[in-house]
């Protein structure tokens, strides 16, 4: 008798451990899912981008949440008179940013310059000067091991 609840017992003391293994409920995941959207939403229409930009922009994001979002900072921003503030960042620092490849990020930065303008500054090569300082100031570190 003692080792028919044995079993059981281990079993659902294993079971009640699930939550230890990193596994969300899908309605955890459901709600930071549209959080993220709703935060994506805000930072558009706090940026000074149109919902349709924005949902360009993000394809994987839910369009609902990217619209609750964009509508509630519209309307906190209309009771507070506050304006929208632009991107400081330009296509050259947000490609330079995203050097982990991916190539999506750094079109995004620069959508709204024309072709001409990103195509020039693509092209432009680094300057001679600017490389012998670098490889000089990477001399002239002592090496830790």
């Amino acid at each position: 008798m003692l080792r028919q609840l044995v079993l059981p017992l281990a079993i659902l003391t294993t079971l009640a451990g699930c939550d230890q293994l990193g596994l969300e409920p899908a309605s955890v995941t459901a709600a930071r899912q549209e959080a993220d959207g709703k935060a994506v939403g805000a930072a558009c229409r706090h940026g000074g981008r149109a919902i349709e930009d924005c949902f360009t922009l993000n394809k994987r994001v839910d369009k609902a949440a990217i619209y609750a979002g964009w509508r509630d900072m519209d309307d906190y921003m209309r009771e507070n008179k506050l304006e929208a503030v632009p991107a400081t960042l330009t296509a050259g620092a947000a490609a330079k940013k995203s050097s982990d490849g991916d190539d999506a990020k750094a079109d995004d930065a620069g959508a709204d310059k024309p072709a001409a303008e990103k195509s020039a500054k693509a092209a432009a090569p680094a300057k001679p000067e600017k490389i012998a300082k670098i490889d000089k100031s990477a001399a002239e570190k002592p090496v830790e091991h």
